[in-house]
């Protein structure tokens, strides 16, 4: 058995070795397609360029990096794949397929491997892997690289590497833990703009996320006559353009479809879009990327409140949340303080240093604690104080 490995390794070694050679000697001075054409092992790939009146494209000045699937890579796909793919009602889907396996720029071996991903010319990017001295991508061994052509570079793949076909709506639908969210995408006109247009990026909150929300909230947005409130909450979540995590947390910020910016940053080795948590991130779809969070993330209030209006706003919600301690319901009060904090740190201009800082500091704090009822109590006491000291305002 060892030794038909051994034998297996050693046929597959001195393929990609002769491949290797063959292309190399046909890249000389010769564009992208012209060095596959000559290697006469990517005639099925050749043959899709063709079809889709890409090789003008590949023939281009560049540079550009190409993911080449060869013959073998093809004949793997189900059979009639590349036949339906190659009838001129299915362009559109082939010319997605191949742009997934080029690359703006060239990008050699050297780079490839200390790379997770790199976007493609489809728009979507491709996962990149290096281990066991094997690269893939996408699930695609490379078989052969650093092919250096006159406007670029192949490297050799021996699977074809699909893009996702999925709409944002669709792929949230079936991962079936976006139940909510989708409603609410539904509710607010939404839906159909997320399945059709783009691209988009979108922090999506699971079903857990909105469950965390004050008891009836999901309830009273998912009303007609809260049908704007809802958009703006929605669109709060939402950034025009593919923006993948790396990005994300190198800009800093993202504005979104609401106006206003979302604030994309690591918090103690957590990546955290304003408040919310990111549980999984860079989730392709046809139209756009999905990135996930914990947490409903709500746009800034933008009302201006008086030291009277801020105290009443303080004062009607330690009420409120007096109650919710009082039967139990700690989470509850937590997000109203929460929330009300926030609104009276945004909307009130005139308070003091002292006391945005003191209440600025009781929700640093409050985040770090274990015990939701301490949590409250801490947010109730900040609030008193500054309930307190705006008296004399």
């Amino acid at each position: 058995m060892n030794r038909l490995l051994k034998q297996s390794a050693a046929v597959a070694t001195a393929f990609a070795v002769t491949l290797s050679a063959t292309l190399i000697q046909a890249a000389e001075k010769k564009d992208i397609v012209e060095t596959a054409v000559e290697a006469g092992s990517f005639k099925t790939l050749a043959a899709a360029l063709g079809a889709a009146d890409l090789v003008g494209a590949l023939q281009g000045e560049g540079p550009i990096t190409v993911l080449a699937p060869t013959d073998a890579a093809f004949s793997k796909l189900p059979a009639g794949t590349v036949e339906t793919l190659l009838k001129p009602e299915n362009k559109d889907q082939l010319i997605a397929i191949l742009k997934y396996h080029v690359i703006s720029g060239e990008v050699p071996a050297s780079q490839v491997v200390k790379l997770k991903g790199a976007k493609t010319l489809n728009g979507q990017r491709v996962d990149i892997t290096a281990a066991d001295g094997q690269v893939k991508v996408d699930g695609a061994t490379v078989e052969a690289t650093d092919i250096m052509c006159s406007n670029g570079i192949i490297h050799v793949i021996d699977s074809v590497i699909l893009p996702s076909d999925k709409n944002i709506v669709t792929t949230a639908a079936e991962a079936e833990k976006f139940n909510t969210l989708i409603a609410a995408a539904k509710a607010a006109g939404l839906a159909g703009v997320l399945s059709e247009q783009g691209p988009f990026t979108v922090f999506a909150p699971t079903d857990e996320a909105f469950a965390k929300l004050p008891e009836g909230t999901v309830a009273s947005l998912l009303k007609p006559e809260n049908k704007d409130k809802l958009a703006a909450i929605l669109k709060y979540h939402v950034v025009a353009g593919r923006v993948y995590s790396e990005d994300a947390l190198k800009a800093g910020k993202a504005k979104t479809l609401q106006g206003k910016p979302v604030k994309i940053k690591v918090v103690d080795g957590v990546a955290k879009v304003n408040n919310a948590k990111l549980l999984v991130t860079d989730l392709d779809a046809s139209n756009g990327v999905i990135h996930v969070i914990d947490t409903v993330i709500m746009p800034p209030d933008d009302k201006k409140y008086s030291a009277t209006e801020a105290r009443e706003k303080i004062r009607q919600a330690v009420a409120q949340g007096a109650n919710l301690y009082n039967c139990g319901d700690y989470h509850a009060t937590t997000k109203l303080y929460q929330k009300t904090m926030q609104d009276v740190l945004q909307g009130a201009d005139s308070m003091p240093a002292t006391i945005r800082m003191n209440m600025k500091h009781a929700l640093s704090e409050s985040q770090q604690m274990n015990c939701v009822s301490q949590q409250a109590w801490r947010l109730r006491n900040a609030l008193d104080h500054a309930y307190t000291e705006m008296s004399s305002l």
